[in-house]
């Protein structure tokens, strides 16, 4: 899996490029309704070894039984930099929805685990993958990065908003998926309205803290960069 000949090399490009690409976000429901199909995607790193791996897991939402999966692995795309993770992680996760398409399928929402208007730029990696692929896609996050949130009420499904402390803009929410249990941040990626990306959220966390879709698509790719690592380990 080659590092697309175009892609930034430095800080200095990357955020460039977050500036040209952010004004193309739309943060709003489009008319479609989310769909059946759902894919997962996640990454693993391996930096000792410059190996990234990224899987992409396809669910259907009505009985979260897993569709088709694939994926991709390569060298580390970037440099480890506070709010360009996306530039380490984009051309795995590309090359994982690519395959994932070789078999036939196309999700008709992305997942990833991360954010995507929650981001200083208004540039995070769903919205970046949003962007770049056309699809729809949003994120949900297991920490709150820089962002400010009230403690939502303790029943699954309560809410409180995810605001930036500079502007008080909403870009969130925290989300309650399972009672008592501490929530997750949800964000808009692209082509998808805040509402409707906690509405799917719930639905696929129907069982634990994480969406199915983050759950299934980490353990995925944690076996494929083992399986990597196994394969340069030359035998005794």
């Amino acid at each position: 899996m080659p590092i697309p000949a175009d892609w930034p090399a430095t800080e200095a490009q990357a955020l460039a490029e977050q500036e040209r690409l952010r004004p193309l976000v739309r943060a709003l429901d489009d008319g479609d309704p989310p769909g059946r199909l759902i894919a997962g995607v996640d990454v693993a790193y391996d930096d000792e070894h410059d190996l990234v791996a990224a899987a992409a897991v396809l669910l259907d939402r009505d009985t979260l039984d897993v569709v088709e999966e694939a994926t991709a692995v390569g060298r580390i795309a970037f440099p480890y930099v506070p709010g360009l993770l996306a530039f380490r992680e984009l051309p795995a996760v590309l090359d994982a929805l690519a395959a994932l398409a070789a078999l036939g399928h196309t999700p008709d929402t992305v997942v990833c685990d991360g954010y995507g208007l929650a981001h200083p730029r208004r540039l995070g990696l769903a919205s970046h993958l949003g962007v770049l692929t056309g699809l729809r896609t949003l994120g949900v996050a297991k920490t709150p990065f820089t962002f400010d949130h009230g403690d939502p009420g303790p029943e699954r499904g309560a809410s409180s908003p995810l605001t930036d402390p500079a502007t008080g803009e909403e870009v969130g929410r925290a989300v309650r998926t399972r009672p008592g249990v501490k929530p997750v941040y949800v964000s808009v990626g692209h082509r998808i309205g805040l509402d409707t990306a906690v509405r799917t959220t719930l639905d696929l966390a129907a069982r634990y803290r994480l969406p199915e879709t983050t759950r299934r698509a980490d353990s995925l790719c944690r076996r494929a960069l083992a399986d990597a690592l196994h394969a340069r380990t030359p035998p005794n």
